[in-house]
């Protein structure tokens, strides 16, 4: 069995910096280690880290499918209030604050993990996952940066026997089922033009955008382990406009109000007109921009080239409240799915347009939510006009835990694995980065570079790891 130690020693993947592709795995995963996937009682033994705030939401859902034993919780802040309702709800499960210490002392024990921890943190507990053969669901969006998702995408391959699944639940759900469903009966089909929308409040609206430095140092709660909280990111000083969630507004820790959301309402759009990378992203509107977080609102256009007999197709993104796209004649109203997973506990406010989609083709339009929302045809007319030709839709086998459990016990393949979400990743990086710099990009999908903009090429892969970290970045 590979040990951390052993995939440290060996060095991983590749370096932060070195040029995209050439990518070398370490040892895969045995059969006898595939053969240790399930217990007596065919139970998957899952390792929880981040075990607070959306943690404290997803690990119960994993519980209620009878599929999994909770045999770990890992969080850097196991003192913090946040984080005592899973801590008492499973007490014979061992308790960590680190991952990697988790991995050394109980790794023979393991066999899947479950990552519900800020974006920035998604790579190297999910490259480590994967190069000791443990299986992993992480929330999206799958990693921060072009380059991590890159690793992520070629570990998975490399490494058949391990299971992966990003936490979009749309991907179980009707939506995506519908989706499909509709593509393949041709009913959507020779789409040219998509508009995606979340014009919600998000926590970094009311800041100051003429900042110019790092927020000031705080005292680092007694609890808390900050130096672990950070991982791979430059160290920064502890402040709590970083902590509890607002690591979202913050271009090094998150991915702003695209890598949130973008997973949720883009994510079948992607896969079922096989989208890849777009040729071209540019940042036609940046309210608020500045170098440090998210823009109060944004819209960015991402151009993508034509696939086989698929038309090209533009994806327009806008973000802000006051930032809301035109819907066609025949629209309707904008209603919330209320399926829609809660936020930290509380319900998604409504929005003068609530997140969602419009799909435009050649013959119809679609509007769409988010998650699991399904598509109608608008206007209303000519829905009806459609009504006899829609194909049933096949009802969803599993919700998107039970998917991944099922998966890691051999009985149905993850919906959402790195291979099918990572790319979409990659998207959102691509996006994230015309925010930053507030520009146009023009990417060339074969070589995986910028042709048109030195530092944006750089922004690939940003800044270097810190020192204790670059392992998980070298390559042997």
């Amino acid at each position: 069995m590979i040990t951390r130690r052993t995939f440290l020693r060996t060095g991983g993947l590749a370096t932060a910096g070195l040029a995209l592709g050439g990518l070398n795995a370490v040892k895969s995963m045995t059969a006898a280690d595939a053969a240790r996937i399930m217990d007596a009682n065919r139970k998957v033994n899952l390792a929880c880290i981040g075990i607070g705030n959306r943690g404290a939401e997803i690990i119960p859902e994993f519980e209620k499918t009878g599929l999994a034993n909770i045999v770990a919780l890992c969080d850097v802040d196991l003192g913090a209030p946040h984080t005592q309702a899973m801590l008492n709800k499973f007490p014979s499960a061992k308790q960590f604050k680190d991952f990697r210490v988790m991995f050394d002392k109980m790794g023979n024990e393991i066999d899947a993990v479950v990552a519900a921890i800020p974006d920035h943190s998604h790579f190297p507990v999910s490259i480590l996952s994967i190069n000791l053969g443990k299986h992993i669901y992480v929330e999206k969006p799958m990693a921060r940066t072009f380059y991590e998702a890159e690793l992520l995408i070629e570990a998975a391959k490399n490494h058949k026997n391990v299971v992966t699944q990003v936490g979009n639940q749309g991907h179980s759900e009707a939506n995506y089922f519908q989706f499909k469903a509709w593509k393949e009966a041709g009913i959507i089909r020779d789409v040219t033009e998509v508009t995606a929308h979340m014009n919600g409040e998000r926590r970094w609206h009311p800041w100051d955008a003429n900042i110019y430095k790092y927020p000031e140092a705080q005292p680092i709660p007694s609890t808390l382990d900050w130096g672990t909280w950070l991982s791979a990111i430059p160290y920064h000083d502890y402040n709590d406009k970083y902590h509890y969630g607002n690591w979202r507004s913050w271009y090094d820790f998150g991915m702003g109000a695209l890598g949130d959301w973008g997973a949720h309402i883009l994510d079948t759009i992607h896969e079922f007109l096989e989208l890849g990378l777009p040729y071209e992203v540019a940042a036609l509107r940046v309210d608020g921009h500045n170098d440090y977080f998210f823009p109060k609102a944004s819209t960015i256009l991402f151009r993508f080239p034509k696939r086989g007999e698929m038309p090209p197709v533009d994806v327009t993104w806008y973000d802000g409240v006051d930032n809301v796209p035109a819907v066609p004649a025949g629209y309707g109203t904008s209603d919330i799915d209320p399926n829609i997973p809660t936020v930290a506990g509380g319900k998604l406010q409504p929005s003068k347009l609530n997140p969602g989609k419009i799909i435009y083709s050649r013959d119809l339009i679609f509007k769409g939510g988010s998650h699991g929302s399904t598509l109608s045809i608008i206007p209303e007319e000519k829905a009806k006009a459609m009504e006899s030709k829609l194909p049933e839709t096949p009802k969803s086998p599993s919700n998107h835990f039970a998917n991944f459990l099922l998966a890691c016990l051999g009985e149905e393949k993850t919906r959402s694995p790195f291979e099918i979400h990572g790319p979409l990743s990659q998207v959102f990086s691509l996006g994230v980065m015309a925010q930053r710099l507030n520009t146009r990009i023009l990417f060339d999908r074969n070589t995986k570079q910028v042709t048109n903009n030195a530092f944006a090429n750089a922004m690939l892969t940003q800044l270097p790891p810190r020192k204790g970290w670059e392992e998980y970045y070298k390559r042997s």
